[in-house]
C-alpha cells in the first residue's frame, strides 16, 4: 500500500504543479480532478472564449493493479519519463493510450 500511496502523491503533485503553471487568460482555466476513490486523476481545460465554450481533457491518470496508467498526455512534456525520473520503475507505468500490441515496444509495461 505504501508504493499506491506514493504513486498517488506523485500523480497528484505533477497534476498540481502543470495545472499552475498553465497559461491563465482569465477566460480559460486549468482544472484538477482528483478521485483517489477510484483512483483516476486529470487536468482539464474549462471556460469561455468569446461565445465558445472551451472544454479539454489535457492529462489523465489512473492506477490500476499497483501500476500508473496514463491514459491521455496532451502535452509536449511527455509525463511518463517524468515518472520515470521520480523513481518509478518503467515495469510499472501503462501507456494506455497506445494499443497493447504497441506497448510491448515501448519499454513501459504492457498492463
Amino acid at each position: 500500500m505504501e508504493k499506491i500511496d506514493q504513486y498517488r502523491q506523485y500523480i497528484k503533485d505533477i497534476l498540481t504543479d502543470y495545472a499552475s503553471k498553465s497559461p491563465d487568460d482569465g477566460e480559460v482555466e486549468a482544472v484538477t480532478i482528483f478521485d483517489p476513490e477510484r483512483d483516476h486523476y486529470q487536468v482539464v481545460y474549462t471556460g469561455w472564449k468569446g461565445q465558445r465554450s472551451q472544454y479539454g481533457c489535457v492529462l489523465h491518470f489512473s492506477i490500476k493493479n499497483e501500476k500508473i496508467w496514463i491514459y491521455y498526455d496532451g502535452t509536449e512534456i511527455g509525463f511518463a519519463n517524468e515518472f520515470v525520473r521520480l523513481g518509478v520503475p518503467k515495469g510499472d507505468i501503462v501507456l494506455a493510450f497506445q494499443d497493447p500490441f504497441t506497448r510491448q515496444y515501448s519499454g513501459f509495461a504492457v498492463s
